[in-house]
């Protein structure tokens, strides 16, 4: 399958554009903790231009869901909506911290990665990635928000060397020293749309997008504050 897919994130101090068209990727990236707003269009331009195609044209676009910060989920998933709705392209929400798996194995070729992204309040958003034979990355247990500390406590040796990335590792390194995993460390802080984009790929084959009115973030520390009050509608 030839795949046309735009990709953008804003979810953390970077900002960057990805587009695919086949084997080919177009990207566009800048730490710009804030000016996503000024840069992300003018990104999405320049890839598209220098690919010669319109958004009309592609087959879908793709989205850093979180977790991330708030403002820059939300920027992010406002303009990746804006943009595909004006095409009428479906959606594909592509999670930030299994982009900087596959980042780590495009750096790298790392196949276990243990992603942290800074969460702020003492926590991190965390999960661990292991690479499968078809290129694409399984979860080992689930994404959650939660204390470097109790990571500590809950993390039994498995064996398996893992890839640092994220900004959670620097910024809570003295719990983080404590982990009972085998970890080496990275350069890779931020999740990137030339990641997302290669992910995005595996869902659009396997059919796993929605419709712009049904995209939405992954805030993780939000899950409980979203769900509706007993007897509201």
């Amino acid at each position: 399958m030839s795949a046309k897919i735009l990709a953008i994130d804003t979810s953390t101090e970077m900002c960057s554009v990805a587009l695919m068209m086949g084997n080919t990727v177009y990207t566009r990236s800048a730490i710009a903790p804030r000016d996503h707003t000024k840069k992300i269009l003018p990104m999405v331009d320049e890839v598209l231009k220098e690919a010669g195609v319109s958004l009309q044209e592609l087959d879908a676009l793709a989205y850093g869901r979180g977790p991330g910060s708030f403002t820059g989920v939300r920027i992010g998933i406002g303009i990746a909506q804006g943009l595909a709705l004006g095409a009428d392209l479906p959606m594909i929400g592509i999670s930030t911290l299994a982009a900087m798996a596959q980042n780590a194995y495009r750096h790298t070729g790392s196949t276990h990665v243990a992603a942290a992204i800074d969460a702020r309040m003492s926590e991190v958003y965390w999960a661990q990635y292991q690479r499968q034979d078809d290129g694409n990355w399984q979860v080992v247990g689930q994404e959650c928000v939660v204390a470097p500390s109790a990571l500590t406590q809950s993390l039994a040796n498995d064996g398996i060397t893992w890839t640092q990335v994220g900004t959670g590792w620097a910024a809570y390194s003295d719990d983080f020293d404590q982990l009972n995993i085998t970890c080496e460390s990275s350069t890779i802080l931020y999740p990137e749309a030339q990641d997302m984009v290669f992910l995005a790929k595996f869902a659009l084959e396997q059919g796993h997008t929605v419709a712009v009115e049904e995209s939405s973030p992954v805030y993780l520390r939000d899950t409980v504050t979203w769900k509706k009050l007993p007897g509201r509608a």
